[in-house]
């Protein structure tokens, strides 16, 4: 893999090969750049669409990935890294293509260039099984979040709501 050259979803399947991580890759007729569009193509219930979304925690490449339309809470992930909300920003579209080599709308939740620290919502994890960007907006990963968290390493918590005075994410460095 170069990582100056953007990645495919011969690329994807070759990483899940090559790490014997089971899913299918679904090739479609029509573009999938949103959970909506993705929920039809393959009709099923925007919940069931999993994002994977890039930020940066003081500058530092953090994968996010959450169900459905549903927004990531910012203020979950400083609390998790303990640094001020201000500190996690989106990362622009040209910083994911060359940190991860997909694109926005298309990223897989692995497969990177590089390995990423991701943060999963626990709420995907409730689910037996989910579609996730598949490297294309024409290919989504059928898979079943088990896996993703099996193979991403990633850490559990509410990336929905903001954390409250009970709230017990475990403190990361970055």
């Amino acid at each position: 893999m170069k990582e100056d050259q953007p990645l495919s979803p011969a690329d994807l399947e070759g990483f899940m090969r090559e790490n014997e991580i089971p899913g299918e890759i679904i090739h479609l007729d029509v573009p999938t750049p949103t959970v909506k569009s993705a929920a039809q193509a393959v009709g099923t219930e925007p919940e069931n669409i999993v994002k994977s979304i890039l930020f940066l925690v003081e500058d530092r490449s953090v994968l996010t990935i959450t169900c459905g339309p549903e927004f990531v809470e910012r203020r979950a992930i400083s609390a998790h890294f303990n640094v001020g909300r201000k500190r996690v920003k989106l990362a622009d579209p040209d910083r994911v293509l060359k940190e991860t080599g997909y694109h926005v709308g298309a990223m897989p939740p692995f497969g990177h260039h590089l390995p990423l620290h991701t943060l999963i919502d626990k709420r995907v994890l409730a689910k037996e099984r989910i579609y996730a960007g598949g490297g294309s907006d024409r290919t989504l990963l059928h898979i079943d979040p088990q896996t993703i968290l099996s193979s991403t390493q990633a850490d559990i918590l509410d990336l929905l709501n903001p954390p409250g005075p009970n709230t017990k994410n475990q403190k990361h460095a970055l």
